[in-house]
């Protein structure tokens, strides 16, 4: 048996599969909800991550009533990007500045004018960005100085996890790759970056492969967890790389598209390829030597969340699509912008806000939420035409997170991307791909391909449907044309 670890933002999932992939228990510790103290700033406190992990594992060796010894790896997964600083005694310096946290535009701007922008592409392989971890350390080097003095140690969310589990400090190619600290073409740090900025190379941990054993669970954190003692615990991935191994995006054809807090279009490549303008991410893969792009929409799932949050509290979101379904495709010319926390692919705009746009006397609720799913759908078409442009082949989509679960919202996508839309028989993502990684890592299969090949099925296909495609197409273009007609307003926001 093995055991898949993801720290994501709402909680800490736990699973726990055997060698053929079937999985035998999961279990979700929640989170508590990201600080949101001001417009563009989230935040959440790593030791609550931990808490969560514990609960978790607990939670998953309870319901399977597996034995701690049958357990023969575990693999790690989490939210990508977060700012996790340890001081000399390994103590967390102060919370988390997580993924999309948007606080940092005037880091880029220094990073760019310090390094050079072009050499920081050509260093990492894409753009800094607000939502890296760089220009988030640069801030509390910048905002809080007496915090930043403390800085011994730099860390993933995830790696974190590593540490309380092994006490080791560690991270994964994969992960790194968002930090604009890691040569992506090279696979190690990018230390010509951090010396340029003046940044201590020491404070960066040492990087694996995805399937490597990086420790082993402590004897201390076995009597918390009910875990053995010794269990390895291998790199694992961010989470989209980890999503994509559970979703066997380890091969050329095939893309995902993840519908989470964040929306992702994620594509697999055997040779390094990047977009020039930065605007789909080109990070190594979690599959050993090779690497991927991906498209990130800020706010996807995201946006339901607030909807629901904000304006129709207490109804599930099952309610809510079966809502959207009422309405008429188009939503009557009512669009969404997704911008709810500025937005990456194709605009790296942090100041972009969100918004209907359309809205007439005669729209309802039900025009509302579905402009709404069809706004973050249209995103993500952006992401997959970037994709394409790059020379990557999409035969079809493979659909998970959230968003997938609904029949109504895969149709939608396949009408708007223009592709079949595939499910598979586990959609658990990120967790999985981490036990499919920690399959690897303990010599199970060979490969993440040989894994996923083994294990990976696919159960149906949603193809997209001719009239919906036009309408959709056309209704694209309209969303496309809004960004830069509104973007010179949104700083004066």
């Amino acid at each position: 048996m093995w055991l898949g670890i993801d720290i994501g933002t709402g909680g800490t999932r736990a699973l726990l599969a055997d060698a053929q992939g079937r999985i035998h228990a999961a279990f979700t510790a929640p989170h508590e909800d990201m600080r949101m103290e001001r417009p563009l700033w989230a935040e959440q406190r790593p030791e609550n991550w931990w808490d969560a992990t514990v609960a978790a594992i607990r939670g998953v060796l309870a319901e399977s009533g597996v034995s701690a010894r049958d357990i023969r790896g575990i693999g790690l997964s989490g939210q990508m990007h977060g700012l996790v600083i340890l001081d000399h005694a390994h103590q967390v310096i102060r919370p988390s500045l997580i993924w999309c946290d948007q606080r940092s535009q005037e880091q880029v701007d220094f990073i760019d004018r310090t390094a050079g922008a072009e050499n920081v592409v050509a260093w990492t392989a894409n753009p800094v960005l607000t939502g890296f971890t760089l220009p988030k350390l640069l801030w509390v080097r910048d905002h809080e100085p007496k915090n930043f003095e403390r800085v011994r140690h730099v860390l993933l969310p995830k790696d974190y996890i590593r540490f309380r589990l092994t006490g080791e400090l560690a991270s994964d190619v994969s992960d790194a790759s968002g930090m604009a600290m890691f040569d992506v073409v090279r696979r190690e740090w990018a230390l010509n970056l951090m010396d340029k900025l003046g940044l201590d190379r020491a404070i960066l941990p040492k990087c694996y492969e995805s399937s490597d054993v990086t420790g082993a669970v402590t004897p201390a954190v076995a009597e918390l967890t009910g875990l053995a003692a010794g269990t390895p615990v291998m790199g694992g991935a961010g989470d989209q790389a980890a999503s994509a191994v559970g979703n066997g995006i380890v091969e050329p054809g095939v893309v995902s598209c993840t519908i989470g807090t964040s929306g992702v279009v994620f594509a697999h490549m055997e040779r390094v390829a990047y977009d020039p303008a930065g605007r789909v991410h080109t990070f190594c893969h979690a599959a050993r030597g090779k690497w991927h792009v991906m498209g990130v929409t800020q706010g996807a799932g995201l946006s339901l969340q607030w909807f629901r949050n904000q304006l129709a509290p207490g109804l599930s979101y099952d309610a809510l699509t079966a809502e959207a379904a009422n309405a008429s495709a188009g939503s009557q010319g009512l669009i969404w912008l997704p911008y709810l926390m500025g937005e990456r692919t194709p605009h790296l705009d942090a100041a972009a806000r969100g918004g209907w746009i359309g809205l007439t006397a005669s729209h309802t609720r039900a025009d509302l939420i579905r402009a709404l799913i069809e706004g973050v759908s249209y995103s993500q078409k952006d992401c997959l035409d970037l994709i394409e442009q790059l020379g990557i082949q999409v035969r079809s989509v493979r659909v998970s997170g959230g968003g997938a679960r609904s029949p109504f919202w895969r149709q939608l996508l396949a009408d708007i991307l223009a592709k079949p839309v595939v499910t598979l028989e586990t959609q658990e993502g990120s967790a999985y791909g981490a036990a499919l990684l920690a399959l690897v890592g303990t010599g199970e299969y060979g490969s993440a391909a040989e894994a996923c090949r083994a294990v990976i099925r696919e159960t149906a296909t949603v193809e997209p449907r001719a009239k919906e495609v036009e309408l959709y197409k056309k209704a694209h273009a309209v969303y496309r044309d809004l960004y830069p007609a509104l973007k010179p307003t949104f700083p004066r926001m």
